[in-house]
């Protein structure tokens, strides 16, 4: 049983949740959902160990695995080592073992201890550990050629994939996955859905994908209002079952409210005459019918649309026969596609196939553009009649100036916009009152993102090219970006994993393969049957 029972945090003046118990029952899937900053990755620490509550307790099985966040922790150690680990009583008794079998003579205690440890290891499948660790590492493709390597021989993305892989080894009873999909393909992520569904022990997982909630989960605990509130299914359910509970006390409130004025309209007229009985009757009753008291959700909603100044042509972009390569490394091979007014193509692939080359390849000397340093090989590229192209990087490093306010920085793409314009589409994006003030080197992930936006709804661009837009974005403003992007008139290039907003988004994707990448005329629904049917 994994549970907390009346624990409280709360930094400063700010209550995290307070006097919280809510137990976690074997073979349910929890997803743990809430706004940022609402507590969650707190939570998690808390249920982990990592952290101490303020106050009140916490009871945890003997066998937890978390999914560790340090990616340079286990520098030194080979990849399949470090999926070993997350069965940490198998790793212990095999590295005393080496010990022991390492010495010249051993002793008849040494002898004793052996054959207990031979018995751990037998217990936990010690004598198949390699190749059960060797399973999820190809399923996360993470290939056999990597499994000797050191960890710090990995890029960033595929030390996530390994220390995932470390959580899920091992058959742990209670499992607790924070943001598991980051730096996650959608192959990777599906194959992960599946892997989760067959989980048998508790799971508690934090995430902003929503279809990977709904596919995962069986329950979800949300945080908010300051406490914890558990719902039977998933996240969509959750938000069905959640507004319906709201939008009842709120009813219930209202008519208690009509009632209390009644009431004391009465008390009021006729506590001075004779009727002091009925008026006391009333007193009564009005202290019976006190309204719950709503705390307010810590829920906000950006507001994303994107508008053009003016259309662009209908012929958006052609190009031809484009090459790119990085030294002996050939990423994109002849590649040729043209686009039309409207299209919304997502780029779809594994990790490391060249969808972000692809775009930075076709953005090379792209109108209206800052030079990014981007360029082709071979091939032609023609952008058409009037495009105007708001773009936005997956790496943000360098896309915002310092030295300025947040409202500074986004004034200048717009000189003749005015302040009251600035400030609004702040606050569509959740920066109210002073945070557009906010400097910008001290903005973090998701204010950056967020900033972005803000751009691009300035500009008004008739093509948008978004590569990983949602990685730094909450489920209320993943959701928000997915509504806008539908209705959206212009074209649009999309790299992103998110399967609900590839699959109510795009009506066209580009599907990379190692050596070539296929252009498939439709939306994803009928590119995944017409995988299947040639698979």
């Amino acid at each position: 049983m994994l549970s907390v029972s009346n624990v409280t945090m709360r930094y400063g003046a700010k209550i995290l949740f307070e006097e919280v118990s809510v137990s976690f029952i074997p073979g349910r899937r929890y997803g743990l959902t809430g706004p940022n900053g609402s507590g969650k990755s707190t939570l998690m620490k808390v249920l982990s160990g990592e952290l101490e509550p303020q106050k009140g307790n916490v009871v945890r099985p003997k066998k937890l695995s978390v999914l560790k966040q340090d990616q340079y922790a286990f520098d030194e150690f080979r990849v399949i080592d470090t999926v070993i680990m997350g069965n940490k009583g198998l790793w212990a008794a095999l590295a005393e073992r080496e010990v022991l079998y390492a010495k010249p003579d051993l002793t008849d205690d040494d002898g004793i201890r052996l054959g207990e440890l031979e018995g751990i290891v037998g217990d936990e499948d010690g004598y198949t550990a390699e190749s059960d660790a060797a399973i999820l590492l190809q399923g996360l493709d993470i290939p056999d050629s990597f499994h000797e390597r050191k960890m710090s021989e990995l890029q960033g993305g595929q030390k996530v994939r390994v220390l995932l892989a470390q959580a899920l080894f091992g058959k742990p009873q209670a499992l607790l996955l924070d943001e598991p999909t980051n730096s996650l393909d959608l192959d990777s992520i599906h194959w992960l859905q599946d892997f989760l569904n067959r989980f048998e022990g508790t799971m508690i997982v934090i995430s902003h994908d929503r279809h990977f909630l709904n596919s995962v989960t069986t329950h979800t605990a949300d945080i908010d209002y300051q406490t914890i509130i558990t719902y039977t299914g998933g996240y969509d359910e959750m938000v069905v079952a959640k507004t319906q509970v709201r939008s009842r006390i709120e009813s219930e409130n209202s008519q208690r409210e009509k009632k209390i004025a009644q009431l004391n309209e009465f008390i009021a007229r006729f506590s001075a005459g004779t009727r002091s009985s009925q008026v006391t009757s009333r007193k009564k009753e009005v202290e019976r019918l006190q309204t719950t008291e709503l705390a307010r959700s810590n829920i906000q909603r950006p507001y994303i649309r994107f508008d053009q100044v003016r259309p662009s042509g209908r012929h958006v972009l052609e190009f031809a026969g484009v090459h790119k390569a990085y030294g002996e490394h050939k990423v994109i091979t002849g590649f040729s596609a043209a686009l039309q007014r409207g299209e919304k193509i997502a780029l779809m692939g594994r990790n490391g196939l060249g969808k972000t080359t692809l775009l930075r390849a076709l953005l090379a000397n792209a109108p209206g553009l800052d030079d990014y340093g981007f360029g082709i090989d071979h091939g032609t590229v023609k952008w058409g009649h009037e495009a105007q192209i708001g773009y936005f990087a997956q790496d943000h490093t360098g896309t915002i100036q310092h030295g300025m306010t947040a409202a500074d920085w986004l004034q200048q793409f717009d000189a003749k916009a005015s302040k009251e314009e600035i400030r609004g589409l702040l606050g569509q994006m959740l920066f109210s009152g002073e945070e557009g003030l906010k400097p910008t080197a001290a903005l973090s992930g998701g204010e950056t993102a967020r900033l972005i936006f803000c751009k691009l709804m300035l500009q008004k661009p008739n093509i948008l090219v978004l590569d990983e837009p949602t990685n730094h974005l909450d489920l209320e403003s993943i959701n928000a970006l997915n509504i806008a992007l539908q209705r959206y008139e212009g074209t649009l290039l999309l790299v992103t994993h998110d399967h609900d907003v590839i699959d109510e988004v795009a009506t066209r994707i580009w599907h990379f393969e190692p050596g070539k990448i296929e252009d498939f005329q439709g939306p994803y629904e009928e590119f995944q049957s017409h995988s299947s049917a040639t698979a």
